[in-house]
Order: C-alpha cells, then structure tokens, then sequence
C-alpha cells in the first residue's frame, strides 16, 4: 500500500467514525416502550473496530513518515516546515493586506495613513514564500504517492 493510499484510508476512517458517533448519539435513548432504530451494541462495535484500523494506520504513517526521506530531510521534518511555513505565510498575508490599503482622504486636513513596511518587498518574500510552500507540498505529494507504507 502506498503512502497515499494510507492517508485516504485515514480521512475516511475519522469521516467514518463521526458518522458513528452521530449515529450512536440518536440511538442513545429510546422512548420507553420504544426500539432504536439501530442497535447501539452494533454501533460500538463497528466504532471499535474503525478505532483500531485508524490507531493501526496512524502508526504505520507516522514510522513512514519519520524514515523515509526526500533531498536529506524526511517527510516528517517537511511536514513540519510545510505547517510552519503555512502558518508564517497566513500571518504575513494578512500584515501584508493591511499594509497594502489605501486610505482615501477627503480633504488635505484629513490624517494620512501610510504603511510602516515596504509593500512591495514585503510582497516579493510572500511571493517566494508561497513558492517554497508548493515546492514542499508537491515534494510531499510526490512522496506519498512513491513511497510504501511501513
């Protein structure tokens, strides 16, 4: 099984057990007299089992990730620099936005507003950040789609 292949296994798993639990909360009470309309027992078993397979492929995802490597780093270290830099873009597009607005003023008495920081600059890093970002992200996509599952 391919890297990939785990990891969409995984997204369905915990779709799958959400849909479980939403299935065993309507069925959790009965009016008396009443039968659910599915078995709870039934629920808990097929949640324990989904439980299972998803501890089973985190696991083996995670030693994968830690052991296979791309240009000397292994997907885990670019896993984490693809968060962090995704992190760090969001909070410099947003300063990046804020700082790019014009103010309109109405007459020469109005206060003028102007940025503290270099837009233009500060947009060609974003740029390059975001370029880094997709380098990283289709080396991952890469990876997960050449990679065996450990």
């Amino acid at each position: 099984m391919k890297l990939a292949e785990a990891l969409q296994e995984r997204a369905d798993i915990v779709r799958r057990i959400d849909r479980l639990r939403a299935r065993l909360s309507r069925n959790a009470t009965v009016q008396e007299g009443e039968k659910p309309a599915e078995d709870p027992a039934e629920l808990m078993k097929e949640l324990d089992a989904c439980v299972m397979r998803l501890e089973e492929l985190m696991a083996r995802i995670n030693k994968t990730n830690c052991t296979v490597s791309v240009d000397g780093k292994t997907l885990t270290e670019l896993i984490a620099r693809r968060d962090a830099l995704s992190l760090q873009l969001s909070a410099y597009r947003s300063f990046l936005d804020s700082a790019s607005s014009l103010s309109v003023r109405a007459t020469r008495n109005e206060i003028k507003i102007l940025p503290t920081v270099n837009v233009r600059e500060l947009q060609k890093k974003v740029d390059d950040m975001s370029r880094d970002l997709r380098l990283i992200d289709n080396a991952l996509q890469k990876a997960n789609w050449t990679a065996e599952l450990m």
